[in-house]
């Protein structure tokens, strides 16, 4: 019976190896694969991807957080503050909606935010530095908003303070919303902070 026993072992292990079925030290848990991207550029990528114009960064998405890349936007010198601060946050929203270059493609980069998206400035009760957005902020994948909260609290389109004041295209109240590393880390799960403003 014991020599029974030890012949069933090597037969056993013969029909896992044809079975394709490695053996492994590693205790794995059947989770999902891992990830290929590395959401990291060679620096010779990164040099090619803005071209002439005011130096930005965009917020992409890769491996489920979110990644500030290069980029530029051109803005008339002659644009007075308030118009500049619109042209530049165009100029992001549009930066955000194109596909990511190959290089970043490759490196796992994405966007959730979609072709189209305008903005304006302020509506006639708003704060002088609301940007109001074609679609409210409450219809926005939330992919979408971490992107463009953390991409314009970051620019020039904001006041600097890590937020920016958002509204929709009716005549709802604006928010203001922050890009903290939480949303950063976990945009997905995460939605930008955003409290009401009062009235400019």
């Amino acid at each position: 019976m014991r020599n029974a026993r030890l012949l069933v072992v090597p037969v056993f292990a013969a029909l896992l190896a044809g079975c394709g079925i490695r053996a492994t030290e590693v205790p794995t848990d059947f989770g999902a694969a891992p990830s290929r991207a590395h959401c990291s550029l060679a620096g010779s990528d990164i040099a090619t991807q803005s071209s002439a114009g005011m130096p930005v960064r965009v917020f992409l998405l890769c491996g489920s957080s979110l990644v500030a890349v290069d980029r530029a936007v051109r803005v008339p010198e002659v644009a007075e503050d308030s118009e500049r601060r619109v042209l530049v946050a165009q100029g992001l929203l549009d930066e955000l909606a194109q596909t990511p270059p190959t290089a970043e493609k490759q490196a796992g980069y994405s966007t959730d935010v979609r072709a189209g998206t305008a903005v304006v400035g302020p509506g006639r009760r708003d704060p002088e530095d609301t940007l109001r957005l074609s679609t409210a902020p409450d219809d926005l994948a939330s992919y979408a908003l971490a992107q463009i909260v953390c991409t314009f609290s970051d620019s020039a389109a904001a006041e600097g303070d890590g937020s920016v004041i958002l509204g929709g295209p009716g005549t709802a109240p604006p928010r203001r919303y922050e890009c903290t590393d939480d949303v950063r880390a976990r945009p997905g799960e995460v939605d930008p902070p955003s409290a009401e403003v009062k009235d400019g």
